[in-house]
């Protein structure tokens, strides 16, 4: 394994709204650190324990989600009665997390979106997946079908383990780091491909240049076994109770082990960042020389 790395700050919160103490750590999280919080549990209402089991999923995909604001769930097994308590929790879930992203981030307030909210039943060591699905090896956020288009990805998670199993990550360089080691061997997207792939609805939205290198980024870290044996990480275990934040197309990340996990995803265009130098695509811009998302 490579060089260690410091790429987690720990905060001793245990309140999820303006009961915490931390606040207006924007520059932390910009700079690709993760921000740990062991002692930030999500408490369970009596009878939610039945839901620790994947049985609960209806077995179509790895996780259970909040759709939107509107709320619907997917993925979800059981009665109508079954399912409208698992709601209620994962929604609770969400509202935890908001008022975190509130407290400890002012300066996006009014300015995040809130995006889907996942509960993740499915152990994670064992997991059948090619190696581009294959999350156990280090990347950066990035997704064929539906483009980001620069804007970022802000996810909250929580450990809900009952056993005592930690969530494992291992997290990687530095993002400009990473795509120093990684760009000179992406080429630039070919001329009218975004069109052709959004007109035959491989992806939802086209594709910017942005979103091109990213998926190279992404792909390319994972298909280098010998940049994921070797590369700068640090081995990091979420033990159950603890909450960590991050934003996940900047950090380097790999889940490695764990079982339950409740995750909440914003949004936020980067001209809304503290310091929107730090962004992505920013570092993209600056060491390609051009812009990206024309």
């Amino acid at each position: 394994m490579g060089n260690s790395l410091n790429a987690v700050r720990e905060f001793n919160d245990s309140g999820w709204g303006t009961e915490g103490a931390t606040q207006g750590i924007e520059n932390l999280v910009e700079d690709g650190l993760v921000l740990h919080f062991p002692k930030l549990r999500f408490a369970l209402q009596p009878g939610e324990e039945r839901f620790l089991t994947e049985a609960c999923s209806d077995g179509k995909a790895k996780n259970i989600s909040l759709r939107g604001e509107a709320g619907v769930l997917r993925g979800a097994s059981g009665s109508t009665a079954e399912q409208d308590a698992l709601r209620e929790l994962v929604a609770r879930y969400r509202d935890h997390a908001s008022s975190l992203v509130g407290r400890l981030f002012p300066h996006y307030r009014g300015r995040l979106t809130r995006a889907n909210t996942s509960f993740r039943p499915f152990q994670v060591e064992g997991r059948a997946s090619s190696w581009r699905q294959d999350d156990a090896r280090l990347h950066v956020d990035a997704f064929p079908s539906n483009p980001t288009r620069g804007t970022r990805l802000l996810r909250v998670f929580h450990n809900l383990n009952p056993h005592g199993t930690p969530r494992v990550w291992r997290l990687g360089e530095p993002f400009e780091a990473h795509a120093q080691h990684f760009l000179p061997h992406i080429k630039p997207p070919l001329p009218g491909s975004a069109w052709l792939l959004n007109a035959l609805h491989v992806t939802k939205a086209p594709r910017t240049a942005y979103d091109h290198y990213m998926l190279h980024l992404h792909d390319g870290a994972k298909a280098d076994l010998d940049y994921q044996r070797n590369c700068p990480q640090q081995r990091v275990a979420f033990q159950p109770g603890a909450t960590w934040v991050v934003f996940s197309d900047q950090a380097l990340h790999a889940v490695m082990s764990g079982q339950f996990m409740l995750e909440q995803t914003f949004n936020l265009a980067p001209e809304h960042q503290l310091a929107p130098d730090k962004s992505p695509v920013q570092v993209l811009q600056r060491l390609l020389g051009r812009p990206l998302l024309a």
